[in-house]
C-alpha cells in the first residue's frame, strides 16, 4: 500500500545554535521604545536605500552612456509603428490594394 500512500517529507526547520533569541527580543523592544520616544537609530543601525541610489551607474561605463544619451526610441515612435503595422495587417487580411 505504500504505492498510493506516500509519506510527505519532513519540513525544513532551521535551528540556529549561535543566536540568543532573548537578546534579539530585547533588542527589538529597545528599538521600539527608542522609536516611540522620537530617537531614531543611528545611520549604522538603519538601512537607508537612498544612500546607495545611483552608485551602480558611477562604476559602469555602459550605464553612464545610456543615462547621458537617453533613449532614442520614444513612445510616440513606438505607437506610430504599431499603428502602421495594424494598417498593413488590415490591408493584407482584406486584400484591398
Amino acid at each position: 500500500m505504500s504505492l498510493f500512500n506516500t509519506r510527505k517529507p519532513r519540513r525544513f526547520r532551521r535551528v540556529s545554535i549561535y543566536t540568543d533569541e532573548s537578546h534579539d527580543r530585547l533588542q527589538k523592544l529597545v528599538d521600539e521604545v527608542k522609536r516611540e520616544q522620537g530617537e531614531t537609530p543611528t545611520s549604522e543601525e538603519r538601512y537607508d536605500p537612498d544612500k546607495f541610489r545611483g552608485t551602480f551607474i558611477n562604476y559602469t561605463p555602459r550605464a553612464q552612456r545610456l543615462k547621458e544619451n537617453g533613449t532614442k526610441f520614444g513612445w510616440p515612435i513606438a505607437i506610430a509603428l504599431i499603428f502602421a503595422l495594424l494598417v498593413i495587417w488590415r490591408f493584407l487580411l482584406t486584400g484591398v490594394r
